[in-house]
């Protein structure tokens, strides 16, 4: 029983009437660390007591418990998964109608497809259904590759132009009398800023590391200077397989890469690594990103100097928390807490609007 699941579970829960939020949620997850996974009865005792507030859900808790963890047929789980009727697929989001539609169906089309589209870019990444995904795939990397575009060709324009050079101001207006009707300009080299990500791929954020990476990979096709590691108990370097134009060639390598994909979480450490093997790539230049929901099986106060250490050094620390999504999420974890003293922005990361807006801290 994974911490995924357990969140699963409860988004399960809030659907069926209860009333759990983001406190019992967390709280919930204590449980599922504390007890003992093979131990069903334990967890699911404690899992009751955390997510029932009242004798209503008391009484329902089992059969819920039962009908999420048992994975009973589609047919008796229905209540899970709310389905939506939109019409799915890449055409739906970009309201391309078909060669065969009809006038009046073409305006249906781009009408629903406008709906789709506002929808998964706002839908949170581990509640879109599985019909859904190859939609939001294509969407992603659409405007995913337009952002990185835009930063790429801001840099490029403030870097065309230095200090008028005088001297040649002077010589190449000779043959105009003198007057400096064209200017001449000292060039320099437009320093283009670095970006470090560090990507948490524990069990907590196994329902959004995927979409991350995709992030990643888009940031990594049009910054030069960007560098990704993802963690859970180590740090892995994988940005040279980012660097593969094809996301789907990329993906392929990761798959194969020696990382402890949803295992345990040690924020601090993977820091202190980064620290010391790679203190090259932070410098005043750099903004760092650290994409992670804060749950650290470490000592927080690891934590707190290794990220003090990186903020004394770089430009700018962003941390992005899928939780913050949550409309009651409070940075309560005792990593997350260690942490935010020494980050200067903090924002969410749970849809593809979220990541889109990052793009204002990432102009330079």
């Amino acid at each position: 029983m994974t911490q995924a699941g357990v969140i699963g579970f409860c988004r399960f829960l809030r659907a069926n009437g209860f009333s759990a939020g983001v406190t019992e949620s967390l709280a919930s997850a204590e449980v599922v660390r504390a007890v003992p996974p093979e131990d069903r009865d334990a967890v699911r005792w404690g899992l009751r007591a955390a997510l029932s507030s009242s004798k209503e859900e008391w009484d329902s808790f089992d059969r819920l418990f039962d009908a999420f963890w048992n994975k009973l047929p589609q047919e008796q789980r229905r209540m899970q998964t709310k389905v939506t009727t939109e019409p799915r697929g890449f055409w739906a989001l970009t309201g391309e109608p078909s060669d065969t539609a009809r006038p009046s169906d073409r305006e249906a089309n781009r009408i629903a497809g406008a709906s789709v589209y506002a929808r998964l870019k706002k839908a949170d990444f581990s509640e879109i259904p599985q019909s859904d995904q190859p939609a939001l795939d294509q969407l992603a990397q659409r405007l995913l590759k337009q952002m990185s575009w835009r930063l790429s060709r801001r840099r490029k324009a403030a870097g065309l132009r230095g200090r008028v050079d005088l001297r040649r101001t002077i010589r190449a207006n000779i043959s105009r009398g003198g007057d400096p009707i064209q200017l001449r300009y000292k060039e320099r080299r437009p320093q283009q800023a670095r970006v470090v990500i560090l990507l948490d791929v524990s069990g907590s954020m196994s329902l959004y590391s995927m979409f991350l990476l995709r992030f990643a990979h888009a940031l990594h096709r049009h910054i030069a200077r960007a560098d990704t590691f993802i963690f859970s108990t180590r740090l892995v370097n994988i940005g040279g397989m980012l660097r593969s134009r094809k996301l789907a060639e990329a993906m392929k390598a990761l798959a194969a890469c020696p990382a402890d994909w949803s295992g345990g979480t040690r924020i601090g450490g993977s820091l202190q690594e980064l620290n010391a093997r790679h203190a090259r790539l932070l410098s005043r230049d750099t903004v760092f990103l650290i994409l992670s929901d804060g749950w650290d099986t470490g000592d927080p106060g690891t934590l707190a100097a290794e990220l003090r250490r990186i903020k004394d050094r770089v430009r700018k620390v962003v941390w992005l928390n899928p939780l913050l999504g949550l409309e009651d999420y409070q940075p309560l974890t005792r990593g997350m807490a260690a942490a935010l003293p020494h980050v200067d922005v903090f924002a969410p990361a749970h849809s593809l609007e979220s990541l889109l807006a990052l793009e204002k801290h990432l102009r330079w």
